[in-house]
C-alpha cells in the first residue's frame, strides 16, 4: 500500500519545528499533535529506545486522518525533550509522563501504538487500568521485550548495563552508535547514512549520549517488574494486536513464540523480512496492519 502524495511524511526538520512543548517534573518534553480535530478517537504514539517520536513519521499523516487526535512525544531523555543528569529514568516517570500529558490535552480515553521501550510504557499504562483516569480503548505492540526471558540484549546493551556503563557511555562516538544501531535492523532493510545520522543527532543533542547507561536500566526493570506488566497483558480486557519483524535480533520470532504461550487468544502479524523498527523497515505493512486491527474493532 503506497501513501498518496498528499500524505507524503513530512521532513525531519519540519517535524521538530511543528512542535510543542509540555513541562513533566520541571522539564520540557518534546511533543506533537495531529489529527481531524473533534472530540472523537485519540491515538498515543510512543517511541522506542534509544529513539524518538520521529520514528512515527511514516505513518503520521495517514493515522491522522483516521483519529481526531494523534500524539507524540520525545519520553524525557530522548530525542529533543530534556536530558537531566540526576534524574531517575524509570518506566513508571515515562508513563507518568504519558498521562500527565493526555490529560493536560483534556484525553481520557486513547487507543495506544508502542515500539520496544515504548511497548514496556504500555505494559505498565495497562497494568495501572481506569482507576488511573486513562481508559485504554486498544493497545498495538511492535517488537518489544515483553517478556524479559525471550530478549537479547546487544552486546552495547550488555556493556551500558556494566559497572564500566557510564565510561562506555561517555565514549561512545557516531561510528560507534551507527555499527550497533545497524545491527538490529533486518539485513535488506538497512538504515540509510542520513537516517543514521538523524538517530545519532536525537540521541547526542543536549548531552544525551552520555546518559545512555542510566536509559539503559529500564532492561533490568523489566525482570524486577515481569509479573505485573506479563499478567497485564494476560489479564487484559482490552484489545491486543502484536506486529512483529521476525529478524529482529533482541526481540523477533522468539517473542512472537513467547507471545503466542503466553497471552490468551494472541492476535500476532508477523513480518518475515523486517528488523527491530518495522515501522521504518515496513511502514505501509505496519500501517496496513494496524489499520485493519482498527477495522477489526469498528473503528
Amino acid at each position: 500500500m503506497r501513501l498518496p502524495a498528499a500524505e507524503e511524511p513530512v521532513t525531519f526538520t519540519g517535524w521538530y519545528e511543528q512542535g510543542r512543548y509540555y513541562v513533566h517534573r520541571g522539564h520540557t518534553v518534546f511533543y506533537r499533535t495531529g489529527g481531524r480535530g473533534g472530540t472523537g478517537p485519540a491515538l498515543l504514539l510512543l517511541h522506542g529506545s534509544p529513539t524518538s517520536s520521529w520514528d512515527w513519521h511514516h505513518q503520521w499523516p495517514a493515522l491522522c486522518r483516521h483519529f481526531d487526535t494523534v500524539v507524540a512525544a520525545d519520553m524525557i531523555g530522548f530525542g529533543y525533550s530534556a536530558k537531566p543528569r540526576n534524574y531517575d529514568y524509570t518506566i513508571a516517570d515515562q508513563a507518568d509522563l504519558q498521562q500527565g500529558l493526555l490529560a493536560s490535552l483534556g484525553l481520557r480515553r486513547c487507543h495506544v501504538i508502542g515500539h520496544g521501550y515504548g511497548d514496556t510504557v504500555a505494559q505498565e499504562l495497562l497494568a495501572r487500568g481506569e482507576a488511573s483516569g486513562l481508559i485504554l480503548q486498544s493497545v498495538c505492540l511492535l517488537n518489544g521485550g515483553l517478556f524479559p526471558e525471550a530478549f537479547r540484549p546487544t552486546f552495547m546493551q550488555k556493556l551500558l548495563l556494566s559497572r564500566a556503563g557510564m565510561l562506555v557511555s561517555k565514549l561512545m562516538t557516531e561510528p560507534g552508535f551507527r555499527v550497533s544501531l545497524s545491527r538490529v535492523f533486518g539485513p535488506n532493510t538497512q538504515p540509510s547514512f542520513d537516517q543514521l545520522a538523524q538517530f545519532w543527532q536525537l540521541v547526542a543533542y543536549n548531552g544525551g549520549a552520555d546518559l545512555a547507561y542510566k536509559r539503559m536500566r529500564y532492561l533490568k526493570e523489566r525482570e524486577q517488574h515481569r509479573e505485573r506488566w506479563v499478567e497485564a497483558l494476560q489479564r487484559s480486557k482490552v484489545p491486543l494486536r502484536f506486529i512483529c519483524g521476525r529478524l529482529d535480533p533482541l526481540s523477533g520470532l522468539r517473542m512472537v513464540e513467547r507471545y503466542r504461550q503466553l497471552v490468551p487468544n494472541p492476535d500476532v502479524v508477523l513480518l518475515p523480512a523486517v528488523g527491530h523498527y518495522p515501522q521504518l523497515e515496513a511502514p505501509d505493512e505496519v500501517l496496513e496492519a494496524y489499520l485493519a486491527f482498527q477495522q477489526r474493532l469498528g473503528g
